[in-house]
């Protein structure tokens, strides 16, 4: 089969590589597109290698049909599925715990199923598990027109959660508030911390960290909530901490790719109970800013490396 593989100077190449084996308590999936996530980019920049047991190549979601399945697993040859991925996505065909295996939603095309498993997944895991969002509450989101922003908006919408995000350009807040944010913040033009001052949260979910997350947390109510998931703001901020101490604040680092198939299991299937029912009504959906042939990898990297997306990229295959 092929895969997309990083070279030594961190070039994306299609190229061969060995049929994976089925082993106990897998299945292996014949991949009809996999979705583009930021940790890809890292990873090809050699900065986020994949867990242990997971290939080489990226890709931390799929959709496609199962090809290879044991006699007594609950999947069967020819089922529609999508999966979440340790990595090994950018591939013609993944070898997949059963537990990370998801249907294919009612009336949803693989190219939008694979924008699924990462990102809502990672939204199950920071607003509902970890965060413990509550109808009433008001939810913090950073860069509201990404993947995940999307995916954040949507849940905490459904949630019954008051939605304030950011993000970067004026296109980009028309989305995020079609999507259904109610204080959406151009990062460019407006302070932050003073629009959240007037909009004092209960939660973040935070992906840039830097300098803005210590100057935020004196807009947060007490016990609120602050989850770090990435740091592409920076990776150093000064917290004032007598704040912390009089509202009873947390602050929660969180990532879902290093964490175990069993827990990421639990959580897909909470996550086929909450929000596979509304993607089938059409109430959430996820919004494909591009979509490109799995040879061109390097190019849908691209869009995401520019900042330039309203929602996912996606790679596809015949």
């Amino acid at each position: 089969m092929k895969a997309v593989l990083i070279d030594p100077e961190h070039q994306l190449k299609w190229s061969e590589v060995p049929d994976p084996a089925l082993k106990p308590g897998y299945v292996i999936i014949q991949v009809k597109a996999a979705g583009v996530n930021r940790a890809d980019l890292l990873q090809a920049a050699g900065k986020y290698p994949p867990p242990p047991g997971w290939p080489e190549w990226p890709g931390l979601e799929c959709a496609g049909i199962i090809e290879q399945a044991a006699p007594d697993s609950r999947w069967k040859i020819g089922d529609r599925v999508c999966a979440l991925l340790g990595g090994g996505g950018y591939a013609e065909k993944a070898l997949v715990p059963e537990g990370m295996v998801m249907p294919l939603p009612a009336g949803c095309s693989f190219t939008e199923a694979a924008c699924l498993p990462e990102v809502y997944t990672t939204a199950m895991l920071n607003l509902v598990r970890l965060g413990e969002l509550k109808k009433g509450e008001t939810v913090f989101i950073q860069a509201g027109a990404s993947g995940l922003g999307i995916a954040a908006i949507q849940i905490a919408r459904l949630i019954g959660a008051k939605v304030v995000t950011t993000v970067g350009s004026p296109d980009k807040a028309e989305a995020a508030k079609k999507i259904g944010a109610d204080v959406v913040i151009n990062r460019k033009t407006e302070a932050v911390d003073e629009v959240l001052q007037q909009n004092p949260i209960d939660l973040a979910l935070d992906c840039a960290g830097g300098v803005l997350l210590g100057k935020c947390l004196n807009a947060m109510n007490p016990g609120g909530r602050w989850i770090l998931v990435a740091t592409l703001g920076g990776e150093t901020t000064e917290i004032p901490l007598r704040v912390l101490l009089k509202k009873h604040l947390k602050v929660i680092g969180s990532t879902l790719r290093s964490r175990s198939d069993a827990e990421k299991s639990e959580i897909l299937k909470q996550l086929v109970e909450l929000v596979w029912p509304q993607v089938e009504k059409g109430t959430v959906r996820p919004v494909i800013n591009a979509v490109f042939p799995m040879e061109k990898a390097a190019e849908a990297h691209q869009v995401l490396a520019q900042q330039k997306n309203i929602g996912k990229v996606v790679l596809t295959l015949p």
